[in-house]
């Protein structure tokens, strides 16, 4: 599994940003956008008005995490053998988390 984060670009109300993220939690993003009719710039746009504090990245990740967890409400879901989406994350935050205490 890939999880080099790369940086991309998007337009939020007008203004051209970038944010820093995996492919995975790009991918979930672009899901969600899909899921509630939304484009991805006012989903992104969203989440960076409702965000108190942090950085833009760090808000989009916490967002697709409690997206997926209350989803399956906190539970792991299982599948026909398959990796869940919601392991998936788990996986490549539980690694970025250990990259970035090093």
């Amino acid at each position: 599994m890939n999880t080099a984060v790369i940086k991309r670009s998007i337009v939020i109300a007008g203004h051209k940003t970038s944010v820093s993220l995996e492919d995975a939690f790009w991918t979930a993003l672009k899901e969600i956008a899909v899921g509630q009719n939304k484009t991805l710039s006012d989903l992104v746009g969203g989440i960076d008005s409702a965000r108190p504090h942090g950085n833009l990245s760090s808000s989009i990740r916490l967002f697709v995490l409690d997206h997926y967890r209350t989803k399956t409400n906190g539970h792991a879901v299982e599948s026909s053998g398959q990796t869940s989406l919601g392991e998936i994350r788990s996986s490549e935050i539980s690694s970025a988390a250990a990259r970035n205490l090093q």
